[in-house]
Formats: C-alpha cells, sequence, structure tokens
C-alpha cells in the first residue's frame, strides 16, 4: 500500500470522515474514495456510475464486492465509530447503556448533577458533569452520533437539544409524552428555532410498543435509533 494512501486513510479517520479502500482483485490496485467522491484514485479516472456503487456502499456501511467492467474490486467500507451521548443520569440510562454496548457504541453520559452521575451508579461509564450544551459542544457530535436526552428536566434537555439540532447527529431523541413534547416545541420555538429543525426530534422517544419499564422504554430507543441508523441514511 503507496503511503499517500496510507496517510489520506489516517487524516480521514481522524476527521471522522467515512470512506472506502477499493482494491482490484485482478492486480491488486489501491484506491481510496470518500463520500464526497473524492480520494485518492491512483490517477485513474472512476466511472460516474461505479463512483456512485461505492458512495452508496459507504452509505449503507456495506463492504463486499463489486463487478465492473474493469474487473473485480473489494470495497471495504470504513466508519467513524457509533457513538450515543446522553443526556441524564437517570434509570432508563442505566437499562439503555448495557444494550447500546452490545451493539458498538462508544457512549458518553451527561448530567451535571454529580450525586446521579455517580460511578457508582454508572460503573465503567465516561461521564461528564458539564452542563449539556457546553458538554456536546466539546463531543462534537457527527453524523455517527446519536443524542438522547432523558432528564426530563428543561433546563438540562433544552440547551442540549439545542446544540444537537445545529449538529449532523443522525438521531436525536428526547424523553417526554406528547403533551410534555408540545410544550417543549413551543419552548424551543419561543428561543428561535425553527419547525424544520424541530421535526427532527424523535419525540416521545422509541418505538411505539407500549413500553412501560426502563429496560422495555430502552429497547424500543434503540430499535428507533436502529431503524434510523440502518433506514434513515445517517451519513
Amino acid at each position: 500500500m503507496k503511503l499517500t494512501l496510507v496517510q489520506q486513510m489516517l487524516q480521514a479517520r481522524q476527521a471522522k470522515q467515512p470512506f472506502a479502500l477499493l482494491t482490484w482483485l485482478d492486480n491488486g490496485r489501491e484506491c481510496l474514495l470518500r463520500l464526497d467522491a473524492s480520494g485518492d484514485t491512483g490517477g485513474v479516472d472512476l466511472p460516474a456510475d461505479f463512483t456512485a456503487q461505492v458512495r452508496q456502499a459507504i452509505l449503507d456501511d456495506n463492504s463486499g464486492l463489486l463487478e465492473t467492467e474493469n474487473g473485480r474490486v473489494f470495497v471495504h467500507v470504513f466508519q467513524p465509530p457509533l457513538r450515543l451521548l446522553i443526556v441524564g443520569a437517570v434509570h432508563i440510562a442505566q437499562a439503555l447503556i448495557p444494550v447500546a454496548r452490545l451493539l458498538g457504541y462508544q457512549i458518553t453520559l451527561i448530567d451535571p448533577r454529580q450525586a446521579w452521575a455517580a460511578e457508582s451508579r454508572f460503573a465503567g461509564v465516561s461521564i461528564s458533569t458539564q452542563w449539556p450544551d457546553e458538554a456536546l459542544l466539546e463531543l462534537a457530535p457527527d453524523t455517527r452520533t446519536a443524542i438522547v436526552t432523558l432528564s426530563h428536566d428543561p433546563k438540562l434537555d433544552d440547551p442540549a437539544l439545542k446544540v444537537a439540532l445545529d449538529s449532523p447527529a443522525f438521531y436525536i431523541g428526547a424523553l417526554g409524552s406528547r403533551r410534555t413534547h408540545a410544550t417543549r416545541l413551543q419552548r424551543l420555538q419561543e428561543s428561535g428555532l425553527e419547525q424544520a429543525a424541530l421535526a427532527r426530534i424523535h419525540a416521545p422517544i422509541g418505538l411505539d410498543i407500549g413500553a412501560k419499564s426502563p429496560a422495555e422504554i430502552a429497547l424500543s430507543i434503540m430499535a428507533e435509533l436502529t431503524q434510523t441508523l440502518r433506514r434513515g441514511g445517517a451519513a
């Protein structure tokens, strides 16, 4: 593998950019293609239809073989890590974290209430006790990031949602009933957010499976989050 190709791969990973490494099986030639169709193509002009197929493979997070007029090409997709940023160190968060871990998410729990966001309640979890808006700005959500607000406290959830809606996070969910969410939307609109942005919030959070317990609510959240990731186009 050429040094320039390795350097481009490292740069893309550091910038948390999705990309694909293309390898022609007949001659071992390799090149890199990013989601924006740029990259080190080794001076080869890639056909538009082939580039579109690779971009779709990146969007679908789907590595595999592609047949082309110039031979078979293995497309190895590289994605930034999946992250779940949770606002609110509540019982639902305790149930949500193990499920999210099983699905491969890197988790950060955010809650300035240190008595709630305690290591004794969330062993082994990365915890931020900053105010949620400050924490989210520092964490810089990307297209592989999901954000859920569970505190049920407008002082925590509303600032977090404002930052989340200004980010490319693929999923934004907020705990609360329809009535609670209607009141929340009114507050956020009055603060200057537009309806198109507010429509990105999944609320009431989770798929409607009749969930009652924290564990069932956690299951519904991860089901909706997965549905959005796989069918909604995270990138």
